[in-house]
């Protein structure tokens, strides 16, 4: 049974568009931009991206906690992004300016602080936006079709970040600077826009608000004590810092390895475009199987792909390396819909076990510990970079650099996605257990 309309879908999911923006322009461009346009060193770069996103080891439960004691006339997650959507898009504007400042610990420090602003103005719209997903359906089959829906925005947005960014700035040199922060003030405000959006469309259940708000140590001891949650932190947090790792390195890739930097809008394209197309295919695989049976097999296929990919060389031909990005887009695209389509479940586990909702501290745990391991992954990335010789802005890099951007590429992200499909085979939250847990929530919740 459907509880969203088709509109209400699809309104509901293009409110990723600037989530997706703004994160896969700073996971694609931010350390390329730190090291080659500004001139930092990778070792301190990696410093200034490190202290940045530790802010949210507090940031995000603080203010997913913070949202679910909301209680307002727009309910508790709509509020924020009204108010939050315009220094969400300040703040990722100002990552992208060059500062008059000399030295690499002055423009460490610039970078480090404006990383944390941004972080908590991200995290006061997104956070919200994320835990609506379990409150505007409660249904196992619908909450996969609704995030599918939102992964084909976040995908495509994926694909406009990944893209037009070259376009406008014409390649990431200290002369292109302006444009860098022409670009970043650009996409900061398409970035707002769709919030609004959601805000106008969007519509929370009634008999959710009138819960009590449940207190801090509450929140985080039902977080702690649900299983199906633990395991579902599990395989989001290994797909996810994959992705991470990936996106820091793939421009890399492009540039030195396979040696095809006048082809990046087109590889680009391939990846994300086919995984646009591959979301029905999971989306059925779900349906006919299950979410998590749907995880194993998507990522396994694409830890597969990484590897080979990582074996490629600058004598690779275009048709060849084209037909992998077709495959690895695949790939990506179990990555985005099945961990995020799995998260809501252990929402009513919770509920039936405590009586009470804690999607705000649920969703904020959840991009917390991808956040603590990405603040460790990606910079250990950039390290990896700077211990095998990487020369910034060289045509042409050292064979030892080479072999680090390819260990980054495959080999570390597809030990990490294995990690996850560990999870998911011992994730204990079917489909009939869950039609279980839903129809005894419905029966003993009042009629509002």
């Amino acid at each position: 049974m459907n509880y969203l309309s088709c509109a209400s879908r699809w309104l509901y999911g293009a409110g990723d568009i600037g989530f997706s923006l703004t994160s896969t322009i700073i996971g694609a461009f931010f350390a390329i931009f730190l090291i080659d346009v500004v001139g930092i060193a990778p070792a301190v770069a990696a410093a200034a991206i490190f202290i940045g996103r530790t802010w949210d080891y507090i940031n995000d439960p603080l203010i997913g906690y913070i949202t679910d004691r909301t209680r307002s006339r727009w309910g508790r997650r709509r509020p924020f992004l009204l108010f939050g959507a315009l220094p969400f898009a300040a703040a990722f504007t100002l990552l992208w300016w060059h500062p008059p400042l000399q030295g690499d610990l002055a423009l460490a420090i610039y970078y480090a602080a404006v990383y944390v602003l941004y972080d908590i103005a991200a995290t006061f719209v997104y956070m919200p936006y994320f835990a609506l997903t379990p409150e505007l359906t409660p249904d196992y089959d619908e909450r996969t079709s609704l995030t599918a829906t939102r992964m084909f925005f976040s995908i495509a947005a994926g694909l406009v970040a990944f893209t037009v960014p070259v376009m406008m700035v014409g390649g990431f040199r200290p002369e292109h600077a302006s444009r860098v922060l022409l670009m970043a003030a650009t996409f900061g405000l398409a970035s707002a826009l769709p919030l609004w959006v959601v805000f106008l469309s969007a519509r929370e259940r009634p008999e959710l608000m009138s819960q009590p708000p449940p207190k801090l140590r509450r929140s985080v001891t039902a977080a702690i004590h649900n299983r199906p949650f633990l395991f579902g932190l599990g395989i989001y947090l290994f797909t996810w810092v994959s992705v991470s790792i990936v996106e820091a390195v793939l421009i890399f890739f492009i540039k030195y390895v396979v040696q095809r930097e006048a082809q990046t809008d087109l590889i680009m394209a391939t990846i994300f475009v086919t995984g646009i197309v591959a979301l029905p295919l999971w989306q059925w695989t779900s349906r006919r199987l299950n979410k998590r049976l749907a995880y194993v097999i998507g990522i396994a296929f694409w830890a597969a792909v990484q590897l080979v990919l990582a074996s490629l060389t600058a004598t690779t031909g275009l048709p060849l390396l084209l037909f992998l990005c077709v495959l690895a887009g695949i790939g990506v695209s179990a990555a985005h819909v099945l961990p995020w389509s799995i998260i809501p479940d252990a929402i009513e586990w919770g509920e039936l076990q405590t009586g009470e909702r804690h999607e705000g501290m649920f969703y904020s745990l959840i991009t917390l510990a991808q956040k603590i391991a990405s603040s460790v992954a990606v910079p250990l990335a950039l390290l990896v970079l700077g211990r095998t010789g990487y020369i910034a802005n060289s045509a042409v890099q050292p064979a030892s650099a080479v072999n680090g951007i390819r260990l980054v590429a495959g080999p570390i992200p597809a030990v990490l996605l294995c990690l996850g499909i560990g999870f998911a085979l011992l994730y204990p939250l079917g489909r009939e257990g869950y039609a279980a847990i839903a129809a005894q929530l419905e029966a003993r919740r009042p009629t509002l």
